[in-house]
């Protein structure tokens, strides 16, 4: 899915770009341009870099001693 239209990045260069380190929409706009042209994409941005450095919830501690 095209996450920044005005510089056609998609929500799996930014997965990849959070894989090779980038941690934050500033450091993920010096290296694609995302967000500096309308600015509309940098809250979807944001979510889809948290959600891929938050901790795996799986597997649970209770699952397995199951």
């Amino acid at each position: 899915m095209y996450v920044c239209v005005c510089f056609g990045i998609t929500d799996k260069a930014i997965q990849r770009a959070a894989a090779e380190g980038v941690r934050d929409v500033a450091e993920l706009t010096m290296r694609t341009g995302l967000g500096s042209n309308c600015g509309s994409c940098r809250d979807m941005a944001t979510a889809i870099l948290n959600d891929a450095h938050a901790p795996a919830l799986l597997p649970l501690p209770i699952l397995q001693a199951a």
